[in-house]
């Protein structure tokens, strides 16, 4: 008798302790697509691609809106001298990606990630540098076609705009929304009703409360972007929930 009670106290112990493994495993997300070490282009179908076929447990991308409010993919605001937000989607469509590809529309990005459910689209609303409406207007439209889309299951929201945030989690109260700015405290993002942060990595190094913080809050945390092994190792023992990166290839070596 016994034995049989010790043997059930260690298969117990050893459930707890492969359950706790698996809870503090950080996931990873693949910084605008698998694009570093695959040859695609940042941003593009093909880098969501690699990104889905490595694993990964998001991919992230950017959004910006055109001149006549059709939501573009790309990080930065202006590409080959065009200006996203003053150019018609006509005008956008002709531009082509190094590798080849048109410049996505988000209807087109988030269509290219349906059908599967292992790998999240983290749409980055990018600030307008023209006004806080265009922004909001932003927001509106890339929650529209999340849900028009049939991805919203599968789709996490970020932003530097607080209002932004806030107005995604107005739009879609089931969605995860992340805040990146890093100026707010795990207890400001709580009251406001956000999911949880986003942070750059320097930020929870300068507070290194904020991630016990917010795992207490039950507040999801990521960090942006960390390439380097000492800061992916450092972040792994916080037990940072999700790491971005444009090294996901190196960052799964760590964490599998």
């Amino acid at each position: 008798m016994k034995a049989i009670i010790l043997t059930c106290l260690i298969l117990f112990t050893s459930l707890l302790i492969s359950m706790n493994q698996k809870e503090n495993t950080t996931r990873v997300i693949a910084h605008r697509g698998a694009w570093k070490n695959t040859g695609a282009t940042e941003n593009s179908i093909a880098s969501l691609q690699y990104a889905i076929s490595l694993g990964c447990y998001g991919s992230e991308f950017d959004v910006h809106l055109s001149a006549d409010s059709v939501p573009f993919i790309l990080h930065d605001s202006a590409i080959q001298g065009f200006s996203i937000e003053k150019t018609n989607a006509a005008d956008l469509k002709k531009i082509k990606l190094a590798n080849g590809e048109s410049l996505p529309t988000l209807e087109e990005y988030l269509l290219a990630g349906k059908g599967q459910t292992k790998t999240r689209l983290i749409l980055e609303i990018k600030t307008s540098s023209i006004s806080k409406e265009r922004s909001l207007a932003l927001t509106k439209k890339c929650v529209e076609l999340v849900t028009q889309t049939g991805v919203a299951a599968i789709t996490d929201y970020i932003a530097f705009d607080f209002d932004v945030c806030l107005k995604a989690k107005a739009l879609s109260p089931k969605a995860t929304v992340q805040y990146l700015s890093g100026n707010k405290s795990p207890e400001e993002l709580s009251l406001a009703g956000l999911d949880g942060f986003d942070y750059h990595f320097n930020v929870l190094k300068q507070n290194e409360g904020w991630l016990a913080d917010a795992h207490k809050r039950n507040l999801s945390t990521n960090a942006w972007t960390v390439n380097d092994e000492a800061t992916m190792r450092w972040l792994i023992d916080q037990k940072i929930d999700m790491i971005t990166t444009n090294e996901p290839e190196n960052l799964f070596k760590l964490v599998k």
